[in-house]
This record gives C-alpha cells, structure tokens and sequence, in this order.
C-alpha cells in the first residue's frame, strides 16, 4: 500500500472515529464476503457503517482523532461499526443479527464517548428502551414529583380553608 492510500484511509477513519458516538468492535472471522455484505446493508438502515480495518492504521487514526481508549479493544483482525445518532441502534442490530443467523460474528467491545465497553455491555445496551422512552419516562417521573410537591405544598392551605369555611357556617347558624 502506497503511503498517499495509507494518508487517505487513516484520514477517513480519523473522521469516522470523530463523528461516531458509539464504535463497536467486532471479529469478523468465519463471515463470508455475502454475509458481510448482508451486515453492512443491515447496519447502514440504522445509520451506521462497517469497515475492516487494520490495527496500526486503526491506532494512527485514533491519535489523530483523540480516542485512544479505542486501541484497548483492537487486536488481531477486527472490523469496525461506526455509529451515527442512537447508540442502542447498532448494538441491537449486531445482536439481532448475530442471533438471526447463528452467526460466528463476535462482539468484542465498543468505545462510548472515552469510555471502553465489555462485550457483555454491550449486548446489555440491547435491553435499553429507544431513547424517546426513555425521555418520556424522565418527564413522567418529573411531573409526578412536581405533582406531589404541589399537594404538599397545598395540604396546610387546604386544610385552613376547611376550618374557616365550617366555622363560618357554624357562626352563620
């Protein structure tokens, strides 16, 4: 490989790893090239890419990018998901596909934000609700606190005007 081609991929993978928010590591080993050509169309609807890459261009374009926790989950022959938006999305997918085809694709980590993920987080990333559920359950919680503060709150004044209101009809008898 010519040293342009080397310039140009770390390049490409230096952007890929900035853009990601999650960036999972997979073996691909023992997939034939149908296979992953199936996983990457599969991957790509939920707005994320897959790449085999090899390690070293991997590690220059992880110091270029500034992630390099990314370096603690590649070793031997690794291909890559780059995900875009929604970190559940691409977890899911690989799982789902793993589970699908009873394929020999290993899930051998993932780099969320600086923080390195053990296969077994990231298969528990997949029993997370969608992030709109999540969003409408933190609101739930936040009106029914703001609910219970109001009547807190409202208790010692509803009170006072039930003991005025009896004494008023008390007196007006």
């Amino acid at each position: 490989m010519l040293r342009e081609e080397k310039t140009q991929i770390i390049n490409k993978l230096a952007d890929d790893l900035s853009r990601s928010t999650i960036i999972i590591a997979t073996n691909y080993q023992g997939l034939t090239a149908k296979q992953m050509d199936e996983l990457r169309n599969t991957l790509a609807k939920a707005d994320t890419e897959y790449h085999v890459v090899r390690n070293t261009l991997t590690r220059f374009a992880a110091d270029k990018a500034d992630r390099e926790h990314i370096v603690d989950i590649i070793e031997g022959p690794v291909a890559l998901a780059f995900g875009h938006g929604d970190v559940v999305n691409p977890a899911r997918v690989l799982s789902q596909y793993i589970k699908s085809t009873e394929s020999t694709l290993q899930i051998r980590g993932a780099l969320l934000g600086e923080r390195v993920l053990a296969p077994e987080e990231v298969l528990n990333l997949v029993s997370l609700p969608p992030t709109e559920v999540l969003i409408s359950q933190l609101i739930a919680g936040l009106q029914a606190t703001i609910v219970r503060l109001h009547n807190v709150l409202n208790s010692p004044l509803q009170g006072l005007l039930n003991v005025l209101q009896s004494r008023s009809q008390k007196l007006s008898e």
